[in-house]
């Protein structure tokens, strides 16, 4: 089993979350530098070829914060966060295990998957002891109700406020903890007779986020984003010093300085500075297309 193997392995060697160390988790997690599509590519290709723990370790640890971002997209299903990092950090390593570098595609992109599916799991494992008992007085008669029952099916309005009364608790209280324990737990997947009209009746329905919101985008195009400014970095550095000032403080700058302003600066025209203007864009937009 050397899937398994490999995640213990990477289990001992990935950052604790401690009890009361999120926040410190969350920092550490930021602080391992990313990596480019070549390093990554390398990486995966040593894991695949070499089945190299200490690459696969560089590739978990790398995408931890996204794991991290996607979790936090789950708040208000009254889970710990921590939980569903640890979560959607098993599903991190699976998708590293499986991840082929030849296809493509980033491995955040083809992780996002991974992550999220092992925080469905999760969250459904914990779904119902989640909404059958949230208070105090919940949690004292999920574990009583039961043995307190003096009959199948449901209580009398008598027995209603005779267990009230044993576990001092308020009548509509027990009607609404015996409602919730009488109710069945609703499948993730359809059934197969269910069509998908079917679906808003199960959990899942409600798992899903709105486009503009799904943390899976979010983190693709936060990982766009940075790609394509690191091109743009790239590429200013090709330019000449006073191209590269033009160029900052004509487009990087709040206050837009004027062609002319320029053009007293560096003893030349405004067509002049306008020409050398254009001409670094053309350069800019030839490196990022390469």
């Amino acid at each position: 089993m050397p899937n398994a193997l490999v995640i213990n392995d990477l289990n001992t060697a990935l950052i604790p979350i401690q009890a009361g160390s999120l926040e410190q988790y969350i920092q550490s997690a930021n602080r391992v530098p990313m990596l480019t599509a070549e390093q990554e590519h390398d990486l995966a290709v040593r894991l695949r070829d070499h089945n190299d723990l200490d690459a696969a370790r560089q590739l978990v640890m790398s995408h931890m914060r996204f794991v991290v971002r996607i979790a936090r997209g789950y708040n208000g299903y009254g889970l710990p966060l921590a939980d569903l990092v640890q979560e959607g950090n098993i599903g991190l390593m699976k998708a590293v295990r499986r991840f082929n570098p030849e296809v493509g595609v980033r491995l955040v992109s083809f992780a996002v998957h991974w992550i999220r599916a092992e925080m469905h799991e999760f969250i459904l494992r914990n779904w119902r002891i989640v909404k059958v008992a949230t208070t105090k007085a919940q949690r004292k008669l999920f574990f009583n109700l039961r043995s307190s029952k003096k009959r199948l099916g449901w209580l009398s309005h008598a027995e209603v406020k005779a267990v009230a009364k044993d576990l001092g608790v308020e009548p509509k209280t027990v009607l609404e903890m015996e409602s919730r324990l009488s109710g069945q737990d609703v499948g993730y997947d359809l059934g197969p007779t269910e069509n998908e009209d079917d679906a808003w009746h199960s959990p899942a329905a409600y798992l899903q986020a709105p486009v503009n919101s799904d943390p899976g985008i979010q983190v693709e195009q936060d990982d766009q984003q940075k790609h394509q400014l690191d091109q743009l970095g790239s590429a200013i550095a090709t330019l000449d010093p006073r191209s590269q000032d033009i160029l900052s403080r004509r487009w990087l700058t709040e206050d837009k300085t004027t062609l002319q302003v320029l053009a007293n600066e560096y003893g030349i025209s405004a067509e002049r500075i306008r020409q050398l203007e254009n001409n670094a864009i053309k350069k800019i937009k030839t490196h990022m297309v390469a």
